[in-house]
């Protein structure tokens, strides 16, 4: 293909994807996404239209993997969390017509049933404190909600999946919480809109509308989702790779399971605050429950990573005007640590002239910077990767020194 040809087919593509995100598309399904972040991968993917098979080892929402198809690519996306690999799995799956037709029939019917209460409701989810979450009107209409998605609907089949991608939005918008903040708070349940079932059955049927006017905009390209741990690639992956583009957890101690916890409790991917601890500590920069009481345990590996700029940081935390200072450097050891492992495996499945992309930002503790576009790059250069940058991306918040890069590098 000439470059001319090359840059036509990009332009058509854009305009195909950009037609797709204009009509809301699976993009912002579960809201989970910022937009800025979808302009940076999209960014990144439209630049390079020959690179035929794209991997994002933290799969997150399935973003770069569905901008990858969008964009015609194979693309292949993998993550420990299984919450996570069904949203992917759902967002990246071409649905057809008749699929989408026979959705809205299970909708109506699901709706029906919730009026008429004809099933009994499954009980709620085992969530700590339920009634700071959801009022009692709130629960009990998505209790029964629920029961009816399930009685109007077959098990693994395309109209569960794309209601239960409804009901995940309809929970949110009734529950009495606010994410807008790194302190999650929680609204007084006489403060919430939704009086009445009738309120609530409005705001799922405009739910699902919602998502299935993203479900008819199918990928032209291949979408694989598997279920890995991403500092143990090589044993997940086949074959290799000519981009990466990813957004791996960052250092900040914010747990990853907080604002997934919600849809996980009710699609029954956690059972209790043990299973969120235990998923956390799994989890690369995970600190939820037990995770955190584990670190006091941990030391570091033989064959760690081992860097003079790392060192000095865990120090200044350890040694911090704080009694948490010691679990907070095992925390940032432990994270760089299962970076390297990562980025270890990633070498070796890379094609010749691969190139990555990582979205990554910096942190602080105590007020000492934690550098992690630096850490990485330093990771890279040591294994031989080559034009290792960090580019700066945006500022974080209102403080200066938080920024997100994008740290690139190529493989030879």
């Amino acid at each position: 293909m000439t470059a001319l040809e090359q840059k036509e087919v990009l332009r058509q593509r854009a305009d195909y994807t950009h037609k797709h995100n204009a009509k809301a598309g699976r993009y912002g399904w579960l809201r989970l996404t910022p937009a800025y972040s979808l302009k940076v991968v999209e960014e990144i993917i439209a630049g390079r239209p020959s690179s035929n098979r794209v991997l994002d080892p933290f799969c997150g929402t399935g973003t770069t993997a569905l901008t990858a198809a969008y964009y015609g690519h194979e693309s292949v996306t993998m993550d420990i969390n299984p919450f996570l690999l069904w949203l992917a799995q759902a967002k990246t799956r071409v649905y057809t017509q008749r699929e989408i037709n026979d959705t809205q029939d299970a909708c109506r019917n699901a709706i029906e049933l919730t009026q008429s209460r004809k099933k009994e409701s499954t009980p709620p989810p085992n969530i700590h404190n339920i009634g700071r979450w959801w009022g009692p009107k709130s629960l009990d209409f998505l209790t029964t909600l629920q029961t009816a998605i399930r009685e109007a609907t077959k098990e693994d089949s395309a109209e569960r999946t794309l209601l239960q991608v409804a009901f995940c939005r309809s929970l949110i918008q009734l529950s009495n919480a606010s994410f807008n903040h790194q302190s999650m708070s929680f609204k007084d349940d006489r403060q919430l809109r939704f009086d009445f079932q009738n309120d609530m059955t409005d705001q799922f049927a405009l739910d699902v509308h919602f998502v299935l006017s993203g479900a008819g905009e199918n990928p032209n390209g291949k979408v694989i989702v598997l279920h890995g741990d991403a500092r143990d690639i090589e044993k997940t992956l086949d074959g290799k790779f000519d981009l990466v583009v990813t957004s791996p957890p960052y250092v900040n101690r914010m747990s990853y399971i907080r604002e997934l916890r919600p849809y996980m409790y009710w699609l029954g991917y956690l059972l209790n605050g043990r299973d969120a601890g235990e998923l956390d500590w799994q989890a690369i920069g995970g600190t939820w429950g037990i995770a955190t009481s584990r670190l006091m345990e941990w030391t570091r590996p033989a064959g760690h990573f081992q860097s003079g700029q790392l060192d000095i940081i865990i120090e200044k935390i350890a040694h911090a005007d704080n009694k948490n200072g010691v679990v907070l450097s095992k925390y940032v050891t432990k994270y760089f640590d299962d970076m390297w492992l990562h980025f270890k495996g990633l070498a070796k499945v890379l094609s010749q002239g691969a190139e990555i992309h990582y979205i990554v930002g910096n942190s602080t503790f105590y007020g000492n910077l934690v550098p992690a576009e630096l850490l990485y790059a330093e990771m890279l250069n040591e294994l031989g990767f080559a034009k290792v940058k960090c580019n700066a991306i945006r500022k974080r918040n209102s403080k200066k020194e938080l920024v997100e890069f994008d740290v690139t590098a190529s493989w030879i």
